[in-house]
Protein backbone atom coordinates (compact mmCIF):
# COMPACT_ATOMS: atom_id res chain seq x y z
CA UNK A 1 0.00 0.00 0.00
CA UNK A 2 1.42 3.44 -0.60
CA UNK A 3 2.71 5.90 1.16
CA UNK A 4 1.23 9.63 1.30
CA UNK A 5 4.18 11.34 -0.55
CA UNK A 6 6.68 12.95 1.73
CA UNK A 7 6.63 17.08 2.33
CA UNK A 8 7.87 18.59 -0.79
CA UNK A 9 8.09 16.12 -2.98
CA UNK A 10 5.51 16.62 -6.02
CA UNK A 11 4.29 13.02 -7.62
CA UNK A 12 4.73 12.56 -11.43
CA UNK A 13 1.19 12.05 -12.74
CA UNK A 14 0.66 9.31 -15.16
CA UNK A 15 -1.92 9.01 -17.11
CA UNK A 16 -3.40 6.74 -19.47
CA UNK A 17 -4.71 8.56 -22.74
CA UNK A 18 -7.87 6.95 -24.21
CA UNK A 19 -10.62 7.10 -21.48
CA UNK A 20 -9.00 9.34 -19.27
CA UNK A 21 -7.35 12.19 -21.10
CA UNK A 22 -9.52 11.77 -24.35
CA UNK A 23 -12.57 10.29 -25.47
CA UNK A 24 -11.75 8.75 -28.89
CA UNK A 25 -14.78 6.60 -29.20
CA UNK A 26 -16.27 7.94 -32.65
CA UNK A 27 -12.21 7.54 -34.10
CA UNK A 28 -11.76 4.02 -32.51
CA UNK A 29 -14.73 2.90 -34.70
CA UNK A 30 -13.45 4.59 -37.60
CA UNK A 31 -10.15 3.05 -37.12
CA UNK A 32 -11.21 -0.23 -36.01
CA UNK A 33 -13.69 -0.42 -39.13
CA UNK A 34 -11.56 0.98 -41.76
CA UNK A 35 -8.48 -1.69 -40.94
CA UNK A 36 -11.36 -4.44 -40.41
CA UNK A 37 -12.61 -3.62 -44.15
CA UNK A 38 -9.15 -3.57 -45.38
CA UNK A 39 -8.48 -7.00 -43.95
CA UNK A 40 -11.99 -8.65 -45.03
CA UNK A 41 -13.36 -6.03 -47.51
CA UNK A 42 -16.65 -8.25 -47.84
CA UNK A 43 -17.49 -6.87 -44.30
CA UNK A 44 -20.92 -5.45 -43.57
CA UNK A 45 -20.58 -2.67 -41.03
CA UNK A 46 -21.98 0.64 -39.83
CA UNK A 47 -20.19 3.75 -40.42
CA UNK A 48 -21.32 4.30 -36.73
CA UNK A 49 -20.12 2.55 -33.47
CA UNK A 50 -22.70 0.10 -33.12
CA UNK A 51 -23.84 -0.19 -29.19
CA UNK A 52 -21.74 -3.49 -28.79
CA UNK A 53 -18.68 -1.92 -29.59
CA UNK A 54 -19.23 0.60 -26.62
CA UNK A 55 -20.18 -2.40 -24.60
CA UNK A 56 -16.89 -4.19 -25.80
CA UNK A 57 -14.50 -1.05 -25.09
CA UNK A 58 -13.78 -1.33 -20.78
CA UNK A 59 -12.61 -5.26 -21.99
CA UNK A 60 -10.58 -3.94 -24.64
CA UNK A 61 -6.60 -3.46 -23.63
CA UNK A 62 -4.45 -3.09 -26.95
CA UNK A 63 -5.49 -1.10 -30.29
CA UNK A 64 -5.59 -4.38 -32.39
CA UNK A 65 -8.18 -5.94 -30.08
CA UNK A 66 -10.15 -3.12 -31.52
CA UNK A 67 -9.92 -4.29 -35.59
CA UNK A 68 -10.73 -8.05 -34.30
CA UNK A 69 -13.93 -6.81 -32.61
CA UNK A 70 -15.04 -4.77 -35.33
CA UNK A 71 -14.94 -7.66 -37.65
CA UNK A 72 -16.59 -10.14 -34.81
CA UNK A 73 -19.44 -7.67 -34.75
CA UNK A 74 -20.53 -8.59 -38.19
CA UNK A 75 -20.71 -12.23 -37.63
CA UNK A 76 -24.53 -12.75 -37.68
CA UNK A 77 -23.66 -15.81 -35.47
CA UNK A 78 -21.96 -13.63 -32.66
CA UNK A 79 -22.68 -14.42 -29.15
CA UNK A 80 -22.00 -11.13 -27.88
CA UNK A 81 -22.80 -12.54 -24.04
CA UNK A 82 -20.32 -15.55 -24.21
CA UNK A 83 -17.44 -12.76 -26.06
CA UNK A 84 -18.82 -10.11 -23.01
CA UNK A 85 -18.64 -12.93 -19.96
CA UNK A 86 -15.41 -14.60 -21.69
CA UNK A 87 -13.31 -12.11 -23.74
CA UNK A 88 -9.77 -13.43 -23.53
CA UNK A 89 -10.63 -16.78 -24.67
CA UNK A 90 -13.36 -15.48 -27.32
CA UNK A 91 -10.04 -13.19 -28.92
CA UNK A 92 -7.96 -15.83 -29.03
CA UNK A 93 -11.12 -18.19 -30.98
CA UNK A 94 -11.40 -14.89 -33.05
CA UNK A 95 -7.91 -14.75 -33.92
CA UNK A 96 -7.76 -18.14 -34.88
CA UNK A 97 -10.46 -18.31 -36.72
CA UNK A 98 -9.94 -14.96 -38.93
CA UNK A 99 -6.55 -16.42 -39.56
CA UNK A 100 -4.82 -13.15 -38.22
CA UNK A 101 -2.29 -12.43 -35.54
CA UNK A 102 -2.03 -9.30 -33.32
CA UNK A 103 0.85 -7.73 -35.31
CA UNK A 104 -0.92 -7.78 -38.56
CA UNK A 105 -3.84 -5.95 -36.69
CA UNK A 106 -2.16 -3.56 -35.22
CA UNK A 107 0.03 -2.35 -38.24
CA UNK A 108 -2.96 -2.42 -40.56
CA UNK A 109 -4.74 -0.36 -37.60
CA UNK A 110 -1.59 2.13 -37.29
CA UNK A 111 -1.58 2.54 -41.24
CA UNK A 112 -5.11 3.60 -41.48
CA UNK A 113 -4.47 6.21 -38.70
CA UNK A 114 -0.97 7.27 -40.34
CA UNK A 115 -3.11 7.73 -44.05
CA UNK A 116 -6.14 9.74 -42.53
CA UNK A 117 -3.69 12.02 -40.47
CA UNK A 118 -1.40 12.60 -44.06
CA UNK A 119 -4.89 13.22 -45.55
CA UNK A 120 -6.75 15.25 -43.31
CA UNK A 121 -5.00 15.77 -40.05
CA UNK A 122 -8.11 18.14 -38.83
CA UNK A 123 -10.59 15.82 -39.70
CA UNK A 124 -8.77 12.97 -37.75
CA UNK A 125 -8.26 15.30 -34.81
CA UNK A 126 -11.80 16.31 -34.68
CA UNK A 127 -12.51 12.60 -33.91
CA UNK A 128 -11.39 13.23 -30.59
CA UNK A 129 -12.77 15.46 -27.44
CA UNK A 130 -11.05 15.82 -24.51
CA UNK A 131 -12.86 15.23 -21.45
CA UNK A 132 -14.44 18.68 -19.88
CA UNK A 133 -11.72 19.78 -17.65
CA UNK A 134 -9.00 17.94 -18.80
CA UNK A 135 -7.40 20.27 -20.86
CA UNK A 136 -7.35 23.03 -18.31
CA UNK A 137 -6.25 20.69 -14.91
CA UNK A 138 -3.19 19.36 -17.24
CA UNK A 139 -2.41 23.42 -17.33
CA UNK A 140 -2.82 23.95 -14.39
CA UNK A 141 0.06 21.44 -12.97
CA UNK A 142 2.80 23.66 -14.29
CA UNK A 143 1.31 26.12 -11.50
CA UNK A 144 1.78 23.87 -9.07
CA UNK A 145 5.31 22.39 -9.90
CA UNK A 146 3.31 19.16 -11.01
CA UNK A 147 5.30 17.33 -14.29
CA UNK A 148 2.83 14.79 -16.01
CA UNK A 149 3.49 11.39 -18.16
CA UNK A 150 0.93 9.84 -20.45
CA UNK A 151 1.39 6.42 -20.46
CA UNK A 152 -0.98 4.76 -23.65
CA UNK A 153 -1.46 1.61 -25.33
CA UNK A 154 -1.94 4.07 -28.32
CA UNK A 155 0.94 4.83 -30.53
CA UNK A 156 2.60 7.05 -29.15
CA UNK A 157 3.16 9.44 -32.55
CA UNK A 158 -0.90 9.57 -32.55
CA UNK A 159 -1.30 10.42 -29.09
CA UNK A 160 1.37 13.15 -29.85
CA UNK A 161 -0.64 14.56 -32.05
CA UNK A 162 -3.85 15.04 -30.73
CA UNK A 163 -2.00 16.55 -27.37
CA UNK A 164 -0.21 19.07 -29.36
CA UNK A 165 -3.16 20.05 -31.28
CA UNK A 166 -4.64 21.07 -27.55
CA UNK A 167 -1.06 22.45 -27.12
CA UNK A 168 0.25 20.16 -24.55
CA UNK A 169 3.35 19.14 -23.77
CA UNK A 170 3.42 16.22 -21.53
CA UNK A 171 6.83 15.93 -19.76
CA UNK A 172 7.85 12.31 -21.37
CA UNK A 173 5.10 10.25 -23.89
CA UNK A 174 5.03 6.74 -23.97
CA UNK A 175 3.14 4.73 -26.82
CA UNK A 176 2.64 0.50 -26.49
CA UNK A 177 5.84 0.46 -28.72
CA UNK A 178 7.54 1.56 -25.58
CA UNK A 179 6.32 -1.73 -24.06
CA UNK A 180 3.66 -2.63 -21.21
CA UNK A 181 2.44 -0.10 -18.66
CA UNK A 182 3.82 -2.27 -15.53
CA UNK A 183 7.34 -2.19 -17.70
CA UNK A 184 6.91 1.66 -17.96
CA UNK A 185 6.05 2.20 -14.58
CA UNK A 186 9.21 0.30 -13.48
CA UNK A 187 11.44 2.27 -15.21
CA UNK A 188 9.93 5.75 -14.06
CA UNK A 189 10.14 4.20 -10.61
CA UNK A 190 14.06 4.59 -10.91
CA UNK A 191 13.95 7.86 -11.94
CA UNK A 192 10.79 9.50 -10.16
CA UNK A 193 9.41 8.87 -7.01
CA UNK A 194 7.04 8.76 -5.93
CA UNK A 195 4.66 8.12 -9.55
CA UNK A 196 0.61 8.43 -9.16
CA UNK A 197 -0.98 6.38 -12.22
CA UNK A 198 -4.28 7.52 -13.62
CA UNK A 199 -6.15 4.75 -15.64
CA UNK A 200 -9.94 4.02 -15.97
CA UNK A 201 -9.33 0.23 -17.01
CA UNK A 202 -9.87 -1.53 -13.18
CA UNK A 203 -7.70 -4.90 -14.65
CA UNK A 204 -4.76 -2.98 -15.27
CA UNK A 205 -4.65 -1.20 -12.40
CA UNK A 206 -5.41 -4.55 -10.70
CA UNK A 207 -2.15 -5.76 -12.12
CA UNK A 208 0.29 -2.69 -11.19
CA UNK A 209 -1.32 -3.11 -7.63
CA UNK A 210 -0.57 -7.23 -7.67
CA UNK A 211 3.27 -6.19 -8.85
CA UNK A 212 5.32 -6.05 -5.48
CA UNK A 213 7.97 -4.08 -7.73
CA UNK A 214 5.11 -1.41 -8.02
CA UNK A 215 4.15 -1.09 -4.05
CA UNK A 216 5.39 2.62 -4.13
CA UNK A 217 2.77 3.57 -7.30
CA UNK A 218 -0.13 5.15 -5.79
CA UNK A 219 -3.29 3.98 -8.49
CA UNK A 220 -6.23 6.29 -9.00
CA UNK A 221 -9.32 4.91 -11.50
CA UNK A 222 -11.30 7.48 -12.85
CA UNK A 223 -15.20 7.74 -12.54
CA UNK A 224 -15.18 8.98 -15.96
CA UNK A 225 -14.33 7.03 -19.93
CA UNK A 226 -14.41 3.19 -20.92
CA UNK A 227 -15.49 1.51 -17.30
CA UNK A 228 -17.37 -1.49 -16.81
CA UNK A 229 -20.37 -1.79 -14.90
CA UNK A 230 -18.68 -3.36 -11.58
CA UNK A 231 -15.66 -1.20 -11.79
CA UNK A 232 -16.30 1.09 -8.32
CA UNK A 233 -17.82 -2.02 -6.54
CA UNK A 234 -15.25 -2.80 -3.79
CA UNK A 235 -11.92 -1.21 -5.25
CA UNK A 236 -8.81 -3.43 -3.62
CA UNK A 237 -6.42 -1.51 -0.77
CA UNK A 238 -4.17 1.08 -2.97
CA UNK A 239 -6.50 1.68 -5.83
CA UNK A 240 -8.14 5.57 -5.27
CA UNK A 241 -11.51 6.41 -6.97
CA UNK A 242 -11.01 9.68 -8.49
CA UNK A 243 -14.29 11.79 -9.52
CA UNK A 244 -14.21 14.98 -11.38
CA UNK A 245 -14.47 17.21 -8.72
CA UNK A 246 -11.48 15.46 -7.26
CA UNK A 247 -9.96 15.42 -10.14
CA UNK A 248 -9.87 19.48 -10.43
CA UNK A 249 -8.61 19.55 -6.96
CA UNK A 250 -5.69 20.35 -5.32
CA UNK A 251 -3.42 17.19 -5.64
CA UNK A 252 -3.08 16.67 -2.05
CA UNK A 253 -6.91 16.41 -1.57
CA UNK A 254 -6.64 13.04 -4.02
CA UNK A 255 -5.26 11.25 -1.30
Amino acid sequence: MPQPFPSGASPLLVFDFDGVLVDGMAEYWWAARSAALRLAPGLDLPTVAPPAFARLRPLIHQGWEMVLMAAELARPDLQLARLLGDYGSAVAEALQRWGWDATLLQECLEQVRAEAIAADLPAWLGLHRFYPGVVERLRGLAHEGVDWAVLTTKGGVFAGQILAAAGLEPWALYGHEHGSKPAVLRQLLKRRDPVWFVEDRRPTLEVVRADPELAPVRCFLVSWGYLGPDDQRDLPAGIGWLEPARFAAPLADWI
